[in-house]
């Protein structure tokens, strides 16, 4: 087996580190990830200059683009067999609800997903980071577990696992997306250049939350495993659409 590893947090993050390590027990690994923190990058190509894949000390490949080009790149040319799946992660923080659109981490994997290659995005839901280890072996499990029952049909899974020692977790359960509060308002500040500059705010916090959201599984200490699609038709507005073009 052939997986493809990247992420949004970098080609040096710790917790592509482990996933590596992990997965190695189990696939043939190929690590194509961004050279620096594209962490918001989304579904993002680079269309308007090349870009450059450069090798690491450690074996992996990082690439001067976004995640979305890693994958990209990787899947039609960069590598010589196609992977048999592509998975993104270990990102350092959740990747929930409204998190998804904006998420290089899941726009890694969805990338694949478009390519014909199944595809998970990971995401360790907290910013400390302490328990990585937890994160890659959900993962392993949940890698073996396609291999043995493989799902019929396009597969795009979104993980995110409690940042808890494995022995904590109680469980993994499917969900859907919860939604967020909209976000904080826009941080002002004047540089030492005596300009004014904005920071984007913060994620608002969870808005539904309730039972058989994602939110609501971490929250309980289980893994969240969502699965996602791309079609963003409002399939329930195409008949009012048509009444309203006859108004």
């Amino acid at each position: 087996m052939r997986i493809l590893l990247s992420n949004d947090d970098g080609y040096f993050s710790p917790g592509l580190a482990r996933l590596a390590e992990v997965l190695a027990s189990v696939a043939e690994i190929t690590v194509v990830a961004p050279e620096r923190d594209r962490s918001g990058a989304s579904n993002s190509l680079t269309l308007d200059r090349p870009l450059e894949v450069k090798r690491s000390a450690n074996g992996f490949l990082f690439v001067n683009g976004t995640p979305t080009d890693c994958v990209h790149l990787a899947v039609t040319g960069l590598l010589d067999h196609l992977p048999d799946m592509v998975v993104s992660g270990i990102n350092l923080g959740a990747n929930m609800g409204d998190d998804t659109i904006y998420s290089g981490t899941v726009a890694a994997a969805t990338e694949g997903y478009l390519l014909g290659v199944p595809a998970l995005a990971v995401s360790l839901a907290s910013k400390a980071g302490k328990h990585f280890d937890t994160a890659a072996r959900v993962t392993l499990e949940m890698v073996e577990r396609l291999q043995r029952v493989p799902i019929s049909g396009p597969v795009l899974l979104n993980l995110n696992v409690p940042d808890l020692a494995y022995d904590e977790l109680r469980g993994i359960e499917i969900t859907r997306l919860g939604k967020r509060h909209k976000a904080e308002p826009v941080i002002k500040e004047v540089n030492p250049r005596k300009e004014t500059v904005y920071w984007v705010g913060p994620a608002g916090s969870a808005q539904d939350a309730g039972e058989g959201t994602d939110f609501y599984a971490v929250a309980a200490k289980r893994v969240s495993v969502t699965p996602l699609q791309v079609d963003l038709t409002h399939v329930n507005q195409i008949p009012l659409m048509r009444d309203w073009l006859k108004r």
